[in-house]
């Protein structure tokens, strides 16, 4: 009693922001293959490489490159697992999921970026000799190959608001310092002698790479955590509903994001007895949708017949 459930289905407005949804999701795929494709086979040109020119960088950007193979791999498994339909214990899907894999890619970036500080250290008190001639010939060709997935998933896909995506190109993104690392310590090398410019810009490289991981862990812990989506200011969503004639109350208002793009809402609207809360629901689901962006409302209207005990969140 007092329940009116509204999923927004029956609108006209879903359907095509069903299909933006589906097309981002397909855009975000074809990015990720392109990137996941030119990151393996830079992989194998490093690892070679580095075996041939003694260079204990080439073969740790190899490395680097492993891993970002691996998180591609798993943002494209994440897109995968997402458009799987939702169970009866699933009820919404396997969204999440790419969330997860964006947390996992972050903590993964945290690990190579300490690994990449941890063996510069030990090169500052011998720096090898390094073939830099060859090393930077390889890492102009790394650097070249990071360019194109870079601009392969910015072309493609949504990289400014899919969490899971934007790991996935810091990844790419941080390859790319890599090589721009190699290329300039290359140069001083080959110049100067100067060896030790390896482990220095390998732990500039690994600084930026850090801060990059700690902003994609802070926004994937933010969506598990259910927190309000970053565009959205929850008191004007309150604001906004208790402008609507009728409406006495807004409470248990919760706002959350299900996945990037998709944003859920779930509240109770106190209204006065003489007004017809059918029209106000409709209302407040139109107002929902059009200022905030919101289509998955689930909202309660309430008259002061209605009695429920204080919920704890």
């Amino acid at each position: 009693m007092g329940h009116h459930h509204d999923h927004g289905h029956h609108h006209h407005g879903h359907s095509h922001s069903h299909n933006h949804f589906e097309e981002t999701r397909e855009g975000n795929k074809k990015g990720l293959i392109i990137a996941l494709l030119i990151t393996t086979g830079i992989m194998f040109l490093e690892f070679f490489g580095g075996l041939l020119t003694n260079s204990l960088a080439l073969l740790s950007d190899s490395g680097h490159m492993l891993s970002d193979a691996s998180s591609l791999f798993l943002s494209l498994i994440a897109i995968w697992f997402a458009a799987k339909p939702p169970s009866p214990n699933k009820s919404y899907g396997y969204y999440r999921f790419e969330i997860l894999a964006a947390l996992f890619n972050g903590v993964t970036l945290f690990v190579i970026a300490g690994f990449i500080v941890w063996e510069a250290y030990g090169r500052f008190f011998e720096p090898p000799t390094i073939a830099s001639g060859t090393m930077m010939l390889i890492a102009s060709i790394g650097l070249f190959a990071n360019l194109i997935s870079a601009w392969s998933l910015m072309r493609k896909g949504d990289v400014k608001n899919n969490v899971n995506l934007r790991s996935a190109y810091l990844h790419v993104l941080g390859d790319a310092l890599g090589s721009v690392g190699a290329i300039a310590a290359g140069t001083l090398m080959l110049l100067f002698d100067w060896y030790i410019a390896d482990p220095i810009i390998s732990v500039l490289v690994a600084l930026l790479i850090l801060k990059s991981a700690w902003g994609v862990i802070k926004h994937s812990v933010h969506i598990l955590m259910e927190g309000t989506p970053l565009t959205i200011n929850q008191e004007e969503v309150k604001a906004a509903l208790k402008e609507i004639d009728g409406v006495i109350d807004v409470h248990d208002l919760h706002i959350w994001t299900i996945t990037s793009g998709l944003d859920s809402l779930s509240c109770h609207i106190l209204i006065e007895d003489d007004k017809n809360s059918q029209e106000i629901l409709q209302e407040a689901i139109n107002k929902i949708k059009d200022t905030f962006k919101i289509e998955h409302t689930t909202i309660q209207i309430e008259t002061s017949l209605i009695a429920h005990n204080e919920l704890k969140v």
